[in-house]
């Protein structure tokens, strides 16, 4: 049957066809992003151990998918689910009990001789604050149903691109509108990208809060494991970091006439956890890549309203995949450009002969 459409016209509906039903996916599936995108970041944290395995000493592809899928679980997932549920039960205490908040806020303005604000705004802050973090952290208790999907649906996808990597990769290849060399570069982008922002961050994160909760443990400050939490998610912003925990802490010590404690939490912060920092990254550089502070900062700001507490490390990584993108559309476009203008000065020494 004759179509009133052109070949042409064909082409511009189907492509708009597309976009259109992959809209509607994205939308239903929109909650879900961060379970989708972490398949793929689990897959290139763990694709070396995974062609080596299986390509270099062929061990059973099947055995190692369940054995690195199980060992995320132990590793990434279940410490990560660990954490936030403990800070998130102390920010809600803190929130029922602001007591005792605004008790530290007071030392700390005696200690300081600086007014913060006064106690109906400490208390709507505090609530304030607790609401938001409530909302950023995954909550297996407030979204059992939720969290279950997320991780099926990680895990699913996980298990489909390490069973079928040949064909992931070769559909990636297909689809994606770059040639082979640009490809491969974006892989190793990609690649130390990912070991930048979450392989070396969350360890050097990791480092510096065991070193902040044992410096307040050690000096006598209350709730140390808890701070310690707090220390690992604001070890991910650049310059602020750690300050944020241990600074008060050694101020409200010596405001209490703890004065060596307080000093000691001090000295040990600026000396010892703030450059464990400088050391790591230092021993890390070759897997860290370079990735700049303000890219890491700008990326949080972004990531954080979108993906939660999670955008600590998927905000940066987005932000830094896209000036890596941007960088290969310039060059390509450089290389149309150059190409353009070869064909034109060709066409016009041809026109110069017709002419002569």
């Amino acid at each position: 049957m004759a179509t009133i459409y052109t070949p042409k016209q064909q082409r511009v509906l189907l492509i708009i066809s597309l976009v259109v039903i992959a809209g509607f996916i994205l939308i239903g599936l929109r909650q879900y992003t961060i379970a989708l995108l972490g398949s793929g970041i689990i897959y290139v944290i763990f694709r070396p151990w995974f062609t080596n395995l299986v390509h270099k000493r062929k061990w059973n592809r099947l055995l190692v998918t369940i054995l690195l899928i199980l060992f995320s679980v132990v590793v990434i997932i279940m410490p990560f689910l660990a954490l936030s549920l403990l800070l998130i039960n102390r920010i809600q205490y803190y929130s029922q009990h602001t007591d005792q908040i605004l008790q530290l806020i007071e030392k700390l303005e005696k200690a300081t001789g600086i007014q913060l604000t006064d106690q109906a705004n400490i208390k709507n802050l505090v609530k304030q604050s607790a609401g938001f973090a409530s909302q950023q952290f995954p909550s297996i208790l407030s979204g059992t149903l939720d969290v279950i999907i997320s991780l099926g649906l990680l895990y699913v996808g996980l298990y489909f691109i390490f069973m079928e990597e040949e064909k992931f990769l070769k559909g990636l290849r297909k689809y994606l509108p770059f040639e082979d060399d640009t490809l491969n570069e974006l892989g190793e982008d990609l690649k130390n990208m990912v070991n930048a922002n979450i392989l070396g961050q969350a360890l050097v994160s990791l480092v510096q809060s065991i070193l902040t909760g044992l410096t307040l443990w050690i000096f006598g400050v209350p709730d140390a494991v808890f701070w310690g939490t707090v220390a690992f998610f604001f070890a991910f912003i650049p310059i602020l970091g750690t300050p944020i925990v241990w600074g008060p802490a050694g101020i409200l010590m010596i405001s209490q006439g703890n004065t060596g404690d307080g000093i000691g939490i001090l000295v040990v912060g600026a000396v010892v956890i703030i450059n464990v920092d400088n050391l790591l990254r230092v021993m890390l550089a070759k897997r860290m890549g370079d990735v700049h502070p303000f890219v890491t900062l700008t990326g949080i700001v972004l990531g954080v309203p979108i993906f939660g507490i999670l955008g600590l490390v998927i905000g940066p990584l987005l932000l830094a995949y896209f000036m890596v993108l941007f960088k290969v559309f310039e060059r390509q476009n450089g290389k149309l450009r150059l190409e353009a203008a070869r064909e034109e000065k060709v066409l016009e020494k041809k026109a110069e002969r017709t002419v002569q």
